[in-house]
């Protein structure tokens, strides 16, 4: 039977599970730590105690809230002997139904080879799991000694940052050996180039010669790719390359006479 959830009924009858559902279906079926607060931040204070700060998370659409750094025991590590821990938020429904969450500390098991992380509770409370356990950090103990400890989730990026990359920005880049530039397009990440101008100068059969031009900075390729854009016009005498390194800087490669009217297309992605 349809329910009104956020109407007047006359009675208390909204509850937490309708809300973890819609908590869920916006924000997707996973767990995230939410960009506000210090995000759980850790802090090794001791051999034996971390500090887990202020933060706000969502997990299987239920929200925890922590507005004071704690502190947890993770228990002494043993000489000549690693281990992983894991530092988790549970969720736990108990006797009537009542539902709770904390952070707990979940001890690995202690070997001379490898670590493997402990097991976890995974049956979430949307298909009826009355414990669930989301992994916050890892802490590897190698002897008495605490190491760096491994962030195991996600931030959820609020919905203006969708907004902004979504947003289109626009740019140029002038055209080497003509008067004309390429307009540039940004979309979150992806950057496409599109001209149709005419050379202004010949270059016959250069070969990844360094040009002066360079591609403006928010539109430069990532560190672990390259800006390519392609020209060539209509008989395919004039056809070249033009390649923009994470600097901005562009080498041509290619032939273009004078005169000539070229198309120029290209796509990347920025840092």
């Amino acid at each position: 039977m349809a329910e009104l959830v956020t109407g007047h009924a006359g009675k208390a009858h909204a509850t937490a599970e309708q809300a973890a559902g819609l908590n869920a279906g916006i924000l997707g079926l996973d767990d995230y730590v939410l960009n506000v607060h210090n995000k759980f931040e850790i802090t090794v204070v001791s051999a034996n105690k971390v500090t887990i700060g202020t933060g706000e998370l969502v997990m299987q659409g239920r929200h925890v809230s922590q507005g004071t750094p704690e502190d947890l025991i993770v228990t002494n590590g043993s000489q000549g002997q690693k281990r992983n821990d894991l530092i988790v938020c549970r969720y736990a429904k108990g006797s009537q139904s009542v539902e709770s969450a904390k952070l707990v500390v979940v001890r690995g098991t202690p070997t001379t080879g490898t670590p493997t992380d402990p097991a976890l509770n995974t049956t979430s409370p949307l298909d009826g799991g009355t414990t669930y356990d989301m992994p916050l950090y890892r802490i590897p103990l190698d002897g008495i000694t605490i190491g760096t400890p491994v962030a195991l989730f996600n931030v959820l990026r609020p919905m203006s940052d969708v907004w902004d990359s979504l947003t289109p920005v626009t740019g140029q880049v002038k055209m080497p050996y003509s008067d004309r530039y390429i307009t540039l397009v940004r979309v979150g990440r992806i950057v496409t180039a599109c001209a149709y101008i005419t050379l202004t100068s010949n270059f016959t059969q250069v070969s990844n010669v360094s040009v002066n031009e360079t591609i403006p900075e928010g539109f430069r390729p990532s560190g672990d790719s390259r800006a390519v854009m392609r020209g060539t016009d209509n008989s395919g005498a004039a056809s070249f390359y033009l390649y923009g390194t994470p600097e901005g800087k562009m080498v041509l490669h290619g032939t273009g006479y004078t005169g000539r009217f070229v198309g120029i297309s290209g796509c990347w992605i920025t840092a």
